[in-house]
């Protein structure tokens, strides 16, 4: 055998040898992808709530019979039955709850208190109180609202009015009982 023959057999084998070792290391490569993924954590601001005004149902005068006082979520005030409403006195008003938190985020409501209890008298008189709420002002409630949605600058107003049983001869005196509002992000 002549050497041309030698070197272009060995130099057969060298591209066979290097065909295959590239097919098999690059058949691997080829079968291979990745990604890669950015992780993303956004802390909002705690959810709080304040009340800068208090439900405050003015002066009335309690009749011989059962009646009823109702200050409206606007401010608005209405008896029925043998309530009588003074022009005298402190203007009544709803309560507003302001809760603040994270820009457009929604929260449920809880309500707890229904009593009034008479704080200048010697007994342990009370009127009942059915509360009444909407997150407008604009009156016409009927029930407790259960939920918000904070605005794009993270805030709300809660407006609260009621109904108060105001009993027959209602013993004379100023009433106070605590209302809470209790919010919670969903």
């Amino acid at each position: 055998m002549n050497s041309s023959t030698v070197i272009r057999k060995s130099f057969r084998r060298t591209v066979l040898a290097s065909v295959v070792a590239l097919g098999a290391f690059g058949a691997s490569n080829s079968f291979a992808a990745e990604s890669t993924t950015t992780a993303t954590g956004t802390v909002i601001a705690p959810i709080a709530i304040t009340n800068p005004v208090n439900l405050n149902f003015g002066r009335f005068v309690a009749g011989v019979a059962v009646g009823t006082v109702k200050v409206d979520t606007n401010g608005s005030r209405t008896a029925t039955g043998d309530a009588f409403l003074p022009t005298v006195g402190p203007t009544p008003t709803a309560a507003q709850f302001l809760v603040t938190g994270g820009a457009d985020a929604t929260y449920t409501i809880s309500w707890t208190g229904a009593v009034l209890t008479n704080t200048t008298g010697a007994g342990a008189e009370t009127m009942t109180l059915a509360r009444i709420s909407d997150l407008t002002g604009g009156g016409g409630a009927s029930a407790d609202v259960l939920s918000g949605a904070l605005s794009a600058g993270g805030d709300q107003t809660i407006y609260l009015g009621g109904t108060l049983s105001v009993g027959a001869a209602q013993v004379a005196g100023v009433y106070t009982g605590d209302v809470t509002a209790t919010v919670e992000y969903n």
